[in-house]
């Protein structure tokens, strides 16, 4: 089986080329395939799929020829991730599958644009749509944190904290089933300190379902963000999102989400599991 790693700011993903969707792919292999023991370790796989070739794109194979198959680490599916989906970008244009600056990819959350650089990727994002407020319960000390929920094409909890460093994330946070039949990413914020040219800049962790804590989520600082500028009483504007891994940006428009920062591959190769 041939593979690729790759990471965003820390979001690391194993990538399984696969253009005609003739690998079976199941949960349990992505399992093995996550495993840091015993696997290649990753936050989630990538499959690189013709549109036209799985069930879930076909009725996008006219906007997009590429789709992100995309699953978390403990082998259930998932609608978009923003990091893995500009790591997908990079792993596209570094094999020559695609050879335009700028083009589409197919998700289940839809059809996104991606713009690859030297450095960056950028992607348009789903517009973030905030939802009810709701709360999320650490598992260590059963503290609750006051949150609002946001949709990025995937459920968000953005949770307010003011002390990032102490919360123990090895667990799930408890969360409101009834709210979010499907589970939810969880994220904490944390104020931090001025950046020129953004409006805001804030810290975050984030635990994501299906995976545990990441060092880095590209939706979730599309939540994060969204909830920034609504506090703060700005409609549009530039956030500047830290995670464990790095540094993201989030554009904020009318009507539209833009979502910048690196993404580099850094092994190919075979493996047997």
């Amino acid at each position: 089986m041939r593979f690729a790693k790759g990471h965003g700011t820390g979001n690391d993903f194993v990538i399984l080329p696969d253009p005609d969707g003739a690998l079976p792919v199941t949960a349990d292999l992505v399992r093995r395939l996550c495993d840091r023991r015993f696997g290649l370790g990753g936050d989630g796989v990538l499959r690189v799929v013709r549109a036209a070739k799985h069930p879930d794109a076909a009725h996008l194979a006219g906007e997009a020829e590429w789709f992100m198959d995309y699953y978390n680490a403990d082998g259930s599916l998932s609608e978009m991730c923003g990091n893995g989906v500009r790591v997908f970008a990079r792993y596209l244009t570094d094999t020559g599958l695609v050879t335009a600056a700028t083009f589409p990819i197919a998700t289940r959350a839809g059809v996104v644009t991606a713009l690859v650089g030297a450095d960056e990727i950028t992607v348009d994002m789903v517009r973030p749509v905030l939802g009810p407020r709701s709360s999320a319960r650490e598992h260590r000390t059963g503290r609750d944190f006051a949150g609002t929920s946001v949709s990025v094409g995937n459920p968000h909890l953005v949770c307010a904290a003011d002390d990032l460093d102490g919360l123990d994330l090895t667990a799930p946070p408890g969360y409101d089933h009834g709210l979010f039949p499907d589970g939810v990413n969880v994220e904490f914020v944390a104020p931090a300190e001025p950046v020129e040219g953004r409006d805001v800049h804030v810290r975050m962790r984030v635990y994501e379902r299906g995976s545990g804590e990441t060092w880095s989520c590209g939706s979730g600082a599309c939540a994060v963000a969204a909830v920034a500028l609504h506090d703060a009483g700005i409609p549009h504007g530039f956030v500047a999102v830290d995670l464990p891994g790095g540094r993201l940006t989030v554009a904020i428009a009318a009507d539209r989400c833009v979502l910048s920062g690196p993404a580099v591959i850094v092994a190919t190769g075979e493996l047997t599991l």
